[in-house]
């Protein structure tokens, strides 16, 4: 692709370095974006498989364009993998905090664990300037935790702190790295404004692309951003459950709504609820953020309450599809990973509703195209894991549409209904044309939508 050809940033007359503190989904492709125009990247990995895997060329995650990209990098020798973090961290212009938030156990707030160890790492291994850059999604208020950790290891250490949220889509997050709709950049001081501004030029082909912020406001704007589509997303779901009662239809309902510039057509389209490693915890951590700081949101707590009961209730609407029970049913599954372009199965719809398909009785048949290998500890262990979406389909009874995987959509009804034993399929993504699957003799369960 074009915009992989980048001049070499430099700073002065050295090339930008970096180091980028997790080589997890964030780390590994910021890292390799910014190797791809010319910074040299040094990616620290404390997981030994992880790493080992890195530095032989194998890529743990999946994720389209990823592997050339990472391979681009360490041949032209601006990417590397190691463990060692002081030599990561030596003559970094900056350094990238990008580690895992995962929710904590009982509370729902981000746990930070990893972002303060790493900041009293970096701490003792800096010898010289460098910006301390929070990459992970982290709540507010936490830079001036991590400049204080900096000044408590070692006081009076030469560094800025700053955050740079991320906003990768799954799937498309090379793209969004290289051509951004934004870059935001939360620092009160000037020296790092002036590093970020340099390391970021390349992408720099609108003036409004890059936004400077304070850190406290930088570290909300991940959240928001997050939530409001999160919301749009439950919003249509709800109009798809009120369409469903009314007769209406909502793809028509989510397309005429879309074409108004106020609301635009992304993020409305129906399905099981979302899922993934971004929007179920950065609700909740919102929800608990504006909930400590007295000022509740209410919008975003009913998008987690809805959005939980949305994917519990998937079940409920299988089985009602079968007759009411799916006892000694065989039902294959396509699509397991909580959306296509991606092997990433973190709170995905599949996860309730395969465990409650074999709860009630169900012979359950999977094919996913990348997310099998990362799905096997997560499903029941009776599920049969199949090679191929035929292969699952045979002598089905009812067949259930998960994620929207752009193979599926070539699935052709009438092949389907010869394929499978029965002729209930169920539509949880709104791929197949309602009419043609009557036509060809199939039950078909939409979602929000009936054929007419």
């Amino acid at each position: 692709m074009a915009y992989f050809d980048r001049t070499p940033q430099t700073n002065g007359d050295e090339t930008l370095k970096i180091a980028m503190i997790g080589g997890g989904y964030v780390g590994l492709v910021s890292g390799a974006c910014f190797a791809a125009f010319g910074t040299e990247v040094a990616i620290v990995e404390a997981d030994q498989t992880r790493l080992q895997a890195l530095q032989q060329g194998r890529i743990p995650i999946y994720e389209p364009g990823l592997n050339a990209l990472v391979a681009q990098g360490v041949a032209n020798g601006n990417l590397s993998f190691g463990a060692d973090l002081a030599a990561a961290v030596k003559g970094a212009d900056a350094v990238f905090i990008a580690v895992g938030t995962p929710t904590r156990r009982g509370d729902g707030h981000a746990d930070l664990t990893y972002v303060y160890a790493a900041a009293e790492q970096v701490a003792r291994c800096l010898s010289g300037y460098a910006v301390v850059v929070t990459k992970s999604t982290v709540p507010v208020g936490t830079g001036r935790r991590i400049a204080a950790i900096i000044e408590h290891v070692v006081p009076g250490l030469d560094v800025d702190v700053a955050s740079n949220p991320e906003f990768l889509r799954e799937g498309s997050a090379i793209r969004d790295f290289m051509q951004p709709d934004r870059v935001v950049v939360g620092c009160d001081a000037p020296r790092a404004r002036e590093v970020l501004g340099r390391l970021y030029a390349p992408l720099m082909t609108r003036a409004d692309v890059m936004i400077y912020t304070g850190i406290e406001t930088a570290e909300l704007i991940k959240y928001a951003a997050n939530s409001f589509l999160a919301m749009k997303v439950t919003f249509i779901n709800e109009m798809a459950d009120l369409c469903e009662r009314l007769g209406a239809n909502v793809k028509e309902v989510a397309h005429a709504i879309g074409l108004d510039a106020r609301i635009g057509p992304r993020f409305l389209q129906p399905g099981p609820g979302f899922g993934g490693s971004c929007f179920p915890k950065d609700t909740l951590a919102l929800v608990r953020i504006a909930q400590e700081a007295g000022a509740p949101s209410r919008l975003i707590e009913a998008v987690v309450a809805v959005n939980d009961a949305r994917k519990a209730g998937m079940s409920a609407r299988i089985i009602g599809a079968c007759g009411g029970s799916v006892r000694g049913k065989r039902i294959a599954i396509l699509g397991l990973t909580f959306k296509p372009d991606t092997d990433d199965m973190r709170d995905s719809p599949s996860i309730p509703i395969v465990a409650r398909l074999v709860e009630d009785g169900a012979q359950v048949r999977v094919f996913d195209p990348k997310g099998m290998d990362q799905a096997r500890p997560l499903l029941p262990p009776n599920v049969t894991y199949c090679g191929s979406s035929d292969e699952a389909m045979e002598g089905a009874d009812a067949l259930v549409i998960v994620t929207e995987w752009d193979e599926f959509r070539a699935i052709e009804p009438d092949a389907l209904r010869a394929r499978m034993a029965g002729d209930v399929v169920i539509d949880l993504r709104n791929l197949f044309d309602p009419r043609s699957m009557q036509a060809a003799g199939i039950q078909y369960h939409g979602v929000g939508t009936t054929a007419r």
